[in-house]
């Protein structure tokens, strides 16, 4: 009697899959840090009675504002990571992140101007008008880079990404500065941060982030036939047009609705999926939950490293990052200058 059974996994694959299990298991380790340390440390005897409702006491009541806080730093960690990672394959630009391409200012942008001219007041328009925003940048900004010979390279679109988000910022500039009761608050958002975050906001951008997550895993296989060319992708059966536009429509929804809760945080977008495609190659298939993971990691310990160096007080996660992230873009910037002499 023969049985029919698949082929066996290779070693590979169990590896990245042990590997998987243990960002995991660092991404628990890192909330645990978020939930306990701050201005003020607390025990795992607050922490357990905090889930289980008890608010009672200053170290409980503050554990209970650090769980939302840590739960939109996963999730943003996580939807920003996989959004820089879907962008650089569908652009096959290693430059790719939502901030370099000037996405998340278009969403800021977008926002600020509902707010200011449109009183937007709705958490949900607020989203809707972010992802929209988000979604016109990233159009243009492709379609900038794409002008000339040679068509949309590496370095033009990283120059038109640069370009169109320092002229977002100045426009956002001009937008709030007259609106001296707003403009306190669009600074403080515009540095991106999770501080304040509560559960009905988090859970407002919830089902974006479950849509766009959905389109970009799906788009995975194809991600990986357009890093061979758009000629080859489309021998291979692979309708690069479509293909194209529904991963980018994921990684804008993504970056979108986080941009609407948190503020335009950059760089996690860049440095995750560079890390991981060392660790675990280019298959997107196992790239993209690794950046989901690694991303979620790297904000929430950004987040918790940002309330210990300036305590009591605390720096926004947008400014760790960026502090982090600057010399890792500088530093492929040299490296492809030096691989193209």
């Amino acid at each position: 009697m023969t049985s029919v059974v698949g082929p066996a996994p290779s070693s590979a694959t169990w590896a990245r899959g042990a590997g998987l299990l243990a960002a995991v298991g660092a991404l628990a380790v890192a909330v645990f840090l978020s939930v306990t340390i701050g201005s003020r440390d607390v025990g795992i005897d607050d922490v357990v009675a905090a889930l289980g409702g008890s608010t009672e006491g200053f170290d409980r009541a503050a554990v209970a504002t650090r769980l939302p806080r840590t739960l939109l730093a996963v999730l943003a960690g996580a939807a920003l990571a996989v959004s820089g990672a879907v962008m650089q394959g569908v652009t096959r630009n290693p430059l790719a992140d939502p901030g370099i391409l000037g996405v998340n200012m278009g969403a800021s942008l977008a926002v600020v101007t509902g707010l200011v001219f449109f009183s937007l007041s709705s958490a949900t328009s607020y989203l809707w008008v972010a992802i929209s925003g988000a979604g016109v940048t990233a159009v243009f900004v492709y379609a900038v880079g794409s002008l000339g010979r040679g068509g949309a390279s590496p370095l033009k679109l990283a120059l038109a990404g640069a370009a169109t988000s320092a002229a977002l910022v100045s426009f956002v500039s001009a937008v709030a500065l007259p609106r001296s009761d707003l403009a306190g608050g669009i600074r403080s958002w515009l540095v991106g941060g999770v501080g304040g975050a509560t559960f009905e906001r988090t859970s407002m951008i919830l089902p974006f982030l479950i849509v766009g997550g959905a389109l970009c895993l799906a788009s995975a296989r194809s991600l990986n036939s357009l890093a061979l060319g758009d000629d080859l992708a489309a021998g291979l059966g692979e309708r690069v047009a479509l293909v194209r536009a529904t991963s980018a429509l994921g990684a804008v929804v993504l970056c979108g609705a986080v941009t609407a809760v948190a503020g335009p945080i950059g760089f996690v977008g860049l440095v995750v999926p560079h890390v991981f495609r060392l660790l675990v190659g280019v298959d997107h298939r196992w790239l993209l939950p690794y950046c989901a993971v690694g991303g979620a990691v790297l904000l929430t310990v950004a987040d918790v490293a940002g309330r210990i160096v300036a305590r009591p007080a605390e720096i926004d996660v947008g400014i760790i990052t960026a502090l982090l992230g600057a010399p890792f873009f500088i530093a492929i910037v040299r490296r492809r200058r030096v691989s193209a002499l």
